[in-house]
């Protein structure tokens, strides 16, 4: 799990960000809405879809389609940010009827038949080396991991959200959009908690996302999920709060020289997010107005 000097950061970047907030509906929304493109690039392509950023901004913010773009791919970009901008209306407690619901937006149009039910029959799936559970017990196995995270108790919030997804995708519950749900409920579960939503970056998947399930399956063991979760909360909280507070946002390589710190160093602090640094538009930057102490 993370240690409580990462626990203790975090809880002092929420109070602040709470703060901040109050009054600020707006502003969030809008910060919300201005990344959703990265978000839907970021979880499509962690699922091998080929659009790029700039295509899937094309399609969200200008209705653009360019001809040589496949049609299903489209469909998933804007329904996943239909699923997405869902989260912004009223909260919902985390049940069965809302993961099936976001399920039925998020198939729409791409496969009817299968969209807003889990897998059934002889709906079997494979993800590379691992077959997920048995469909005579998806339903039972769903509701007790939902029952599970919605109990008072004393586990850490980030360490219950880990748990939840890696199980989630563990059972791997649909015939299609296990890992889009999955990423989805992630955020559903932080901005319940009143806390910013994150983006699991495509870039990496391979050393820093993947790795972790095959862990889970073997040891159940999640601590992974919850590391890597909490650095990406750090960088959404750092994100927000520069927005909100600071004069100018550069890119965090003319932040180094002008600092005179090394680019590469720089950008490790980044990764580790021992400096408020953050990505926009898959580029790091920074508030201006840090200094180093």
């Amino acid at each position: 799990m993370i240690n409580q000097t990462t626990k203790l950061k975090l809880a002092k970047l929420q109070k602040r960000y709470s703060m901040l907030s109050k009054g600020k509906e707006k502003v969030l929304r809008e910060i919300f809405l201005a990344e959703t493109p990265e978000s839907v690039y970021n979880s499509n392509a962690i699922e091998n879809s080929t659009l790029s950023l700039e295509n899937t901004e094309k399609i969200l913010l200008q209705n653009s389609v360019p001809k040589e773009l496949n049609i299903r791919e489209v469909y998933e970009a804007k329904n996943l940010a239909k699923v997405m901008e869902m989260l912004l209306g009223k909260k919902q407690k985390l049940g069965i009827d809302l993961i099936l619901h976001l399920h039925k937006i998020l198939l729409h149009s791409i496969d009817d038949s299968i969209a807003d039910r889990f897998r059934r029959g002889k709906e079997w799936v494979r993800i590379g080396n691992h077959i997920g559970a048995n469909p005579d017990f998806i339903h039972n196995l769903m509701s007790k991991l939902v029952n599970e995270y919605n109990k008072e108790n004393d586990i850490y919030f980030l360490d219950k959200i880990a748990h939840f997804h890696a199980e989630f995708e563990t059972i791997h519950p649909f015939c299609d959009g296990n890992g889009r749900i999955g990423r989805v409920l992630i955020n559903q579960q932080l901005m319940a908690l009143n806390l910013p939503p994150i983006i699991v970056p495509n870039k990496g998947k391979k050393m820093d996302y993947y790795p972790l399930f095959d862990k889970y399956v073997s040891t159940f063991k999640y601590d992974g999920f919850t590391k890597n979760f909490a650095l990406l909360l750090l960088e959404s909280l750092h994100k927000r709060i520069a927005i909100l507070t600071s004069e100018r946002i550069i890119p965090l390589n003319l932040w180094a020289k002008q600092h005179n710190i090394n680019g590469n160093s720089a950008a490790n602090k980044a990764k580790r997010q021992t400096i408020p640094a953050f990505r926009m538009r898959e580029k790091w930057m920074i508030s201006g107005d840090f200094h180093v102490n």
